[in-house]
């Protein structure tokens, strides 16, 4: 007989989804058993997902169980208004293929922003409270965990731990709520702004712990809960990390050509500008830089970026590369020369600490970031050891990295930056998490 206490877990995004969201929760899924936690998943039958990754269903761990129930979406009726197919699927954090968005696309967002709220996953609210009361009355249940975005999920624990306030809960945010990058262009009513707020506050202050992936946006959210809730021991952070496994396990051969990846959503809030004002200085200067250079973009680019780099004469160094499996973006990072972290250039970059940073610590292949330099990510490259980071307009630091990076693939001498790396691995951290679940059950 299992002596495992059992968990609760709220997502929204689960296998057969793609991308980032996904990611966080199926790898502390993968490896909570070993800890002494049975994972239950309750998850949409039907969701609308802006990617899908069939692959991702093989790291479910044999034996998991998987609650679902149906979920509505006004996702139908948007694609309507705009003009889309409905068979089209949506990009995700603010992204847009078009290259310029038109008057129903704006008009969509602040209709997101005003009446979805806190997102177009509202809907599935009620019926969920509804049906987990049901499930929690008749089934062994000693903790639950919401992870957001979508941030309909900590509503839905919310109205859980109104009903079970001796349940206890933990939020997970995967990224802020009310400090999301994007928050501001969501053309908010005040009213709307206020209710995203109370909402927020709600939950910060009714969970018996929060969560975040790094310090800036643990302690942003901590000073949102209300005063008398802001206790240190309340709000912790968890960083994302790699899976040992996501290493391409195949021959490995590099690419022939000096190769700056991308991989994943590059959207407007991402776009280097400054990177290829470098680019286009460098491949004008070095014959032999411009004859061996080749960016490479792997996953959806927003139109505005394929503007940026066309703008700069760099449209035939431009090898685009669509949404690909898990494993095959393994096989790409390995390949490649140098991989591109970009974090977005808004007020809460400081804060960014992006999950694929991780699997590309993992592939050992030499990382480029530009961002924030006295920000989480910054810190945290600086512990591991791994990669090289400019400012969002550092332009001669941006060109000398660049320089070194190509210098030592010319050689056949490439820096490999592999750290001490073990923990930020999943499991460690999933270890981590395990400790704090055991801390707030009562015995």
């Amino acid at each position: 007989m299992s002596t495992r206490k059992n968990v609760l877990i709220i997502s929204y995004y689960w296998p057969p989804s793609g991308g980032a969201g996904v990611q966080r929760w199926l790898k502390f899924v993968k490896y909570l058993r070993d800890f002494g936690w049975e994972p239950i998943v309750y998850t949409p039958s039907n969701p609308e997902f802006p990617v899908l990754d069939e692959t991702l269903a093989k790291e479910v761990p044999e034996g998991i169980q998987l609650v679902q129930t149906p979920i509505w979406e006004p996702y139908t009726a948007y694609k309507m208004l705009t003009g889309r197919k409905k068979s089209e699927r949506l990009g995700a954090g603010m992204l847009s293929e078009k290259k310029k968005s038109g008057f129903l696309d704006k008009l969509s967002v602040r209709i997101r922003g005003n009446f979805f709220i806190p997102d177009a996953r509202k809907f599935w609210i009620k019926p969920s409270v509804k049906f987990l009361k049901k499930y929690l009355r008749t089934n062994s249940i000693d903790a639950i965990i919401s992870t957001g975005p979508p941030h309909s999920m900590h509503i839905i624990a919310l109205g859980l731990k109104k009903e079970f306030p001796e349940l206890p809960w933990i939020a997970d945010f995967r990224d802020p709520w009310t400090n999301i990058d994007f928050y501001q262009e969501l053309g908010l009513s005040g009213w709307a702004d206020r209710k995203h707020h109370r909402m927020e506050r709600a939950v910060l202050d009714t969970a018996d712990r929060v969560v975040c992936v790094g310090k800036t946006w643990t302690d942003e959210l901590r000073q949102l809960a209300s005063p008398e809730k802001q206790g240190k021991d309340r709000f912790a952070v968890i960083l994302n990390g790699f899976d040992d496994a996501d290493v391409f396990k195949g021959a490995i051969t590099r690419d022939e050509k000096f190769s700056l990846a991308h991989i994943g959503t590059l959207n407007k809030s991402r776009n280097p500008h400054l990177l290829w004002q470098v680019l286009k200085k460098m491949c004008a200067a070095d014959a032999a830089f411009a004859q061996k250079l080749e960016i490479k973009l792997v996953g959806k680019v927003d139109a505005a970026v394929l503007a940026s780099i066309e703008e700069a004469g760099l449209t035939s160094y431009l090898k685009r590369i669509d949404y690909l499996p898990h494993g095959e973006v393994l096989r790409i990072q390995q390949e490649s020369r140098v991989l591109l972290l970009l974090v977005n250039d808004t007020p809460n970059s400081k804060g960014i600490i992006t999950g694929k940073y991780f699997e590309y610590m993992a592939s050992r292949t030499p990382v480029l970031t530009i961002g924030p330099e006295n920000g989480d990510l910054a810190e945290v490259m600086r512990e591991s050891g791994c990669g090289l980071l400019a400012g969002f307009n550092d332009e001669t630091k941006l060109q000398q990295h660049i320089q070194q990076l190509f210098d030592a693939f010319a050689s056949g001498k490439e820096t490999l930056f592999s750290g001490d790396i073990d923990a930020y691995s999943r499991r460690s951290l999933t270890g981590k998490y395990a400790v704090l679940l055991n801390s707030i059950i009562k015995s």
